[in-house]
């Protein structure tokens, strides 16, 4: 059977080079599953494959759509399945890395089928939340739909942002939508985890951030920073350099925010990822890696 080999951990953790390896050795493309490598115009920010690294492997879902585009997991998902249906035909494995967890369930697991949002009722409800804060669409999600209410977490804007414009969209609660039921796959899927010693990674993260900013981030983030109100744009490494665009934090104060950010960032998708039990752990240089990956598929 055909094996999709995914390769996740927390942001900073050394993915990349080792997907390149593992790619070359299975003869593989890789598949980004990235949410934010989609958009052609964040290679920076994003960390997304250099040219040099995409010549070394063929890269999918890299640099595909506009900042203006609407992507979702849901999208993903689709994409993502019907490349796969192509690639097994030439590959008994196709590696899958990135650390966008919605996404990497949304391939593993499936996702529920929730209605694409029209730009209208997403760009009003945004500019509701830059205006007027949160509490007023929190209330609207309450009146609309307790049940989710009581489950979500109420410091996510974006999580009862998006649960809202369901509940607009089609006039039902975003909960109806919620199926939570595992959609079976026609391929094996090997799930191998990275992680560090918390102090070293978070060194790592503090490099990165350094030397995403070597490499012109400053100049990355201000030729978007006219589209600073889409989604796609409310990502760390950005949405710290407007606040320095905006004058309300000195250049040093963006990036110690985009270092502790981007920590933060870390510790919560560590905290999604050990939840799933089917997730094999290893320490990036550990020796013979790769065999011991390859005694899995």
């Amino acid at each position: 059977m055909h094996t999709l080999l995914v390769l996740l951990g927390p942001t900073g953790v050394g993915k990349t080079d080792l997907s390149l390896r593992i790619a070359e050795y299975f003869q593989s493309p890789i598949i980004s599953s990235d949410s934010r490598q989609v958009y052609k115009d964040l290679p920076i920010g994003t960390a997304a494959p250099t040219a040099d690294q995409m010549a070394r492997v063929k890269h999918y879902m890299i640099g595909m759509l506009s900042l203006t585009d609407y992507y979702s997991a849901s999208q993903f998902e689709q994409d993502v399945l019907s490349l796969l249906h192509t690639l097994f035909q030439q590959h008994p494995v196709v590696v899958m890395t990135g650390g966008s967890m919605m996404y990497i369930d949304a391939v593993c697991k499936g996702i529920d089928d929730i209605p694409t949002i029209s730009p209208e009722i997403r760009n009003a409800i945004y500019a509701q939340y830059e205006r007027d804060g949160l509490q007023d669409i929190l209330e609207e999600l309450r009146q609309y739909d307790p049940v989710h209410y009581d489950e979500v977490d109420r410091n996510n804007y974006k999580r009862v942002i998006h649960a809202v414009e369901i509940c607009r969209m089609t006039g039902k609660p975003y909960s109806s939508f919620r199926t939570y039921s595992r959609k079976k796959r026609p391929f094996r899927i090997v799930k191998v985890g990275l992680t560090r010693d918390r102090d070293e990674l978070y060194e790592r993260i503090n490099q990165r951030v350094d030397q995403m900013m070597g490499d012109g981030l400053l100049e990355e983030a201000r030729r978007v920073y006219p589209f600073k109100y889409l989604n796609a744009l409310n990502t760390v490494g950005y949405k710290e350099l407007f606040h320095y665009f905006d004058g309300e934090w000195t250049l040093d104060q963006a990036i110690e925010k985009i270092k502790r950010n981007s920590r933060v960032y870390a510790r919560k998708q560590m905290t999604w990822f050990k939840r799933d039990e089917e997730i094999r752990w290893f320490h990036p240089e550990e020796e013979d890696i790769i065999g011991a990956i390859e005694d899995r598929i």
